[in-house]
């Protein structure tokens, strides 16, 4: 689910909800974030394959593995 983050320009996706490939519901979460917004992916493996179509869409990312079956990108605008 994508919180609706009215006041905080955070937004997180957690992909392990979504049935079947979770690629368009990310590239629609960063295509409505806000200029200084942040998306907070929560996926249950690396998405080293998401990488390159981020940088090649002008986004940046941090991951962070905070369990075995956890992890968690954050992506924003690059500057």
């Amino acid at each position: 689910m994508v919180s609706d983050g009215s006041t905080d320009p955070t937004r997180t996706l957690d992909a392990r909800e979504i049935e079947g490939e979770p690629f368009g519901a990310i590239v629609a979460a960063l295509e409505d974030l806000p200029a200084e917004g942040t998306l907070e992916l929560v996926n249950s493996f690396e998405p080293e394959p998401l990488y390159g179509v981020l940088d090649d869409r002008g986004f940046a990312h941090e991951t962070e593995r905070v369990a075995d079956d956890e992890f968690r990108v954050y992506i924003s605008r690059a500057e």
